[in-house]
């Protein structure tokens, strides 16, 4: 069940989750659209949408320990809790960073999609201040440097985990 919705949400483009939290769902739960509730469907939308590259991140960094890993967990009697929490997802979560911030950093880019279903974020900020006249292009400019600022923190936190879980080799 679990890879049917995976392997469904990620081949869906994040354009059509989020026309259909913002034009199919509201009408079957009855709700107005307003800005509210058009941030929480977003939410919504994004978290649906990212959860499934978490999901394929995290399966894939455990499938990089080695399975006598586990089968030696097993063997000194351990539970299959024990073993994961223990053994495994230790492993697993140094060599899932890189890869989870890289779905980080999408998901912080993915929100720009929601201004088109009249979200409001730094698209849509861009989108008001035109607008009312401001500079378009140091609108843009400022929007730039907000992302590759957001970017960089989750650049400098990726190395910062890095480092903390590194194996003394």
């Amino acid at each position: 069940m679990g890879s049917l919705y995976v392997n469904t949400i990620r081949n869906t483009p994040l354009t059509l989750v989020f026309f259909a939290f913002a034009f199919a769902l509201p009408p079957l739960l009855g709700l107005r659209l307003t800005a509210d509730v058009s941030l929480t469907l977003a939410v919504c939308a994004l978290g649906i949408y990212t959860a499934t590259y978490v999901a394929e991140t995290i399966r894939s960094g455990i499938n990089t320990v080695p399975v006598g890993q586990a089968e030696a967990a097993r063997a000194v009697g351990l539970t299959f809790g024990q073993v994961m929490t223990l053994v495994v997802m230790p492993q697993a979560f140094r060599s899932v960073i890189p890869p989870m911030m890289s779905v980080f950093i999408a998901l912080l880019k993915n929100t720009t999609v929601a201004a088109g279903f009249g979200v409001v974020n730094l698209g849509a900020a861009r989108n008001y201040l035109s607008e009312r006249g401001a500079n378009q292009m140091l609108v843009i400019i400022w929007v730039m440097i907000i992302f590759v600022v957001l970017v960089l923190l989750l650049s400098w936190a990726q190395r910062a985990l890095e480092n903390k879980w590194r194996v003394a080799r």
